[in-house]
C-alpha cells in the first residue's frame, strides 16, 4: 500500500511534542510491514537537510491578495521513508516552528493551508498515495481541500484520509476572514463544518471531512467524546463515532533503552541494574546537584511547561512535597508562568528542586535512566511517551488516571507484586501528594521496588502492533472510500 503522511513536525528534522516521534517512528514501522510511505514536513530554519534537492521547483498556491510560489525538496529515505519538504522561507524560515512566547504566529492558518496545498499538488507529479494519514491540525486542511476545492480532482477520487488527533486543545483557530483569504468557498463557514463559535476552526474541518478519525490512546478517544474532554468539538466526534478510534502510540526503543542509549553514563537491563546507580549519580551532577545522598529517592520530569501537564498541582502542595526525602529534577520549556513556577521553586527549595528551563534531548534521556520515579500529573494527556519510555528504563511512572497515562500505567499492588506505576484520579494536590508518598514508601522496600521496576522494563510498547492497527484502518477506509464513489 502507497500511504502519504503530512505533518507539521517529524524527527530528527523538526520536534516541539509527541507529534514529532509519531511521524518519526511509525512510518518506518510501516516500511518494515512492506508498505510504501512517504512524509511530508515543511521545511524549517532549523531542518539540517544535506545535500537536498529540488525535485518540484514551483507550485502554486492562491490566496486572495497574491498568488504564493513554494517549492518541494528530495529530503531521501530514511529508514525505508521518502521525506519530501516543503519549503518557502517567508513562512518557515523562522526562530520557531508555531509561535513565540508572545503566542502563535498571526499568519499560521496562510503557512499551514501553503503546506496543504503544496502536498496535494506534490502528490500529483510525485505520485498519488492510496491514503493521506494527516496529523492534527496543522495538516488539516488536506481533508477540507479534498472534499472541497479537489473533490472533482480524477486523481484523488478513490483516495481517503486518515486524520489522527494528538491533542484536542489545539484546533487552529482563525477569524472568519481566512475562508476568503484562503481561496475556500463561504459555504464551508457553517455550524456543520469550520464554523465554531464564530471562527474559522482547522481541526472541526477535519473532523468533517476525513473518512476516519483515530487518536492516540483508546481511553483518550472515549475522553474526547465527553464535554470535559471535547473542547467544544465532543459533538462532533460523537456524531461519527463509529469511525472513530484509539490506537496507542509506540515508542522507538532503537532511541529509548538503557542498553544501548547513546547519551547515558552506564547502560543496564533487567538481569543487570547496578548501572542505573551511575546513571542517578550522573543525573544529579548534570543538573548541579553537588553531593546528595544517592540513597535519596529522584523523581524525574521532562515535559512541555503547559497548563495541561498539571503543574499547577506541584504548585498548590510544593510545600508539602518539599518536606518529602526526595529531589524533584525538572526539564522543560513553555509558558512562562510554569517557568517561572519551577525557577521560584528551585530558588525556595534548592536541595528539592533542580530546574533546567530548556529542550535538551540529551539531558531528557539522563533524566530518564538517572531517575527513579517520573512524575506526570496532566490535567489530559492524549498518549504520553515519558511514561512509556520510563517504564524501559525502570523508572517507576506517577501518573494521572488519565488518557494514555491510565491505558498504559497499571497501579502497583505489593502483595501480588503485580503493577507498574502509582496512579491517582482526582485532579487535586492532594491526591498528588498522596500518590508520590505512596510511591515514597514502596521505595524503601528495595527488594519490592526492583520487582516493580523489572515489571515496567518487560513491558512492550513497540511501534509493531500498533502500525498493523493502522494498516487495519486504511484498508476499511480504502473500501469505504470505494463504495461512496462507486
Amino acid at each position: 500500500m502507497n500511504i502519504t503522511f503530512a505533518a507539521s513536525e517529524g524527527v530528527p528534522f523538526s520536534k516541539t511534542g509527541g507529534l514529532a516521534d509519531v511521524v518519526g517512528a511509525l512510518p518506518p514501522a510501516l516500511a518494515a510491514l512492506g508498505h510504501s510511505v512517504t512524509v511530508f514536513l515543511p521545511k524549517y530554519k532549523q531542518t539540517n537537510l544535506t545535500q537536498a534537492k529540488v525535485v518540484i521547483p514551483s507550485v502554486t498556491t492562491p490566496f486572495d491578495d497574491r498568488y504564493r510560489f513554494c517549492s518541494v525538496l528530495d529530503g531521501g529515505k530514511h529508514a525505508g521513508v521518502q521525506f519530501y519538504f516543503v519549503d518557502y522561507p517567508d513562512y518557515f524560515e523562522r526562530d520557531a516552528l508555531y509561535g513565540t512566547r508572545l503566542g502563535d504566529y498571526p499568519d499560521n492558518a496562510e503557512r499551514f493551508s501553503l503546506f496543504s496545498r503544496a502536498v496535494l499538488e506534490a502528490s500529483k507529479i510525485l505520485g498519488v498515495p492510496q491514503v493521506f494519514h494527516c496529523h492534527d491540525w496543522q495538516a488539516a486542511m488536506v481533508p477540507i481541500l479534498l472534499r472541497t476545492i479537489y473533490a472533482e480532482d480524477p486523481a484523488f477520487a478513490r483516495v481517503p484520509v486518515v486524520f489522527t488527533i494528538h491533542n484536542m486543545g489545539y484546533q487552529g483557530l482563525f477569524p472568519p476572514e481566512v475562508i476568503p483569504l484562503l481561496q475556500l468557498p463561504w459555504d464551508l463557514f457553517t455550524i456543520f463544518k469550520l464554523e465554531f463559535f464564530g471562527k474559522a476552526n482547522f481541526l472541526k474541518g477535519a473532523l468533517v471531512f476525513a473518512d476516519f478519525v483515530t487518536t492516540v490512546s483508546q481511553k483518550y478517544s472515549q475522553e474526547i467524546q465527553t464535554a470535559e474532554y471535547g473542547f467544544g468539538l465532543e459533538g462532533v466526534l460523537k456524531a461519527r463515532a463509529a469511525t472513530v478510534a484509539g490506537i496507542l502510540n509506540g515508542v522507538d526503543y532503537n532511541e529509548w533503552s538503557p542498553e544501548a542509549d547513546k547519551f547515558i553514563a552506564a547502560h543496564f537491563s533487567p538481569k543487570d541494574l547496578s548501572g542505573k546507580r551511575k546513571d542517578k549519580q550522573d543525573l544529579l551532577e548534570a543538573f548541579g546537584v553537588a553531593g546528595a545522598d544517592l540513597d535519596l529517592p529522584v523523581i524525574g520530569i521532562v515535559s512541555r511547561f503547559a497548563a495541561q501537564k498539571g503543574f499547577d498541582l506541584i504548585a498548590r502542595v510544593a510545600d508539602r512535597l518539599a518536606r518529602e526525602n526526595m529531589i524533584v529534577v525538572a526539564l522543560g520549556n513553555g509558558d512562562k508562568e510554569y517557568e517561572d513556577l519551577f525557577r521560584r521553586l528551585n530558588k525556595q527549595f534548592p536541595k528539592k528542586f533542580a530546574i533546567k528551563v530548556a529542550y535538551d534531548n540529551a539531558l531528557a534521556h539522563k533524566i530518564e535512566a538517572g531517575a527513579d520515579m517520573f512524575l506526570m500529573p496532566s490535567r489530559y494527556e492524549p498518549c504520553g511517551l515519558n511514561q512509556i519510555y520510563s517504564l524501559k528504563y525502570g523508572t517507576v511512572p506517577i501518573v494521572r488516571a488519565t488518557g494514555g497515562l491510565d491505558d498504559t500505567i497499571d497501579p502497583w499492588d505489593a502483595k501480588s507484586g503485580r503493577g507498574t506505576g502509582f496512579k491517582f484520579t482526582d485532579y487535586t494536590g492532594d491526591a498528588l501528594l498522596a500518590a508520590v508518598r505512596n510511591a515514597l514508601t514502596a521505595y524503601r522496600d528495595q527488594t519490592n521496588w526492583q520487582k516493580l521496576m523489572r515489571n515496567g522494563m518487560s513491558k512492550d510498547f513497540s511501534w509493531n502492533a500498533s502500525a498493523r492497527e493502522y494498516v487495519k484502518i486504511y484498508e476499511r477506509v480504502r473500501q469505504l472510500r470505494s463504495i461512496i464513489v462507486a
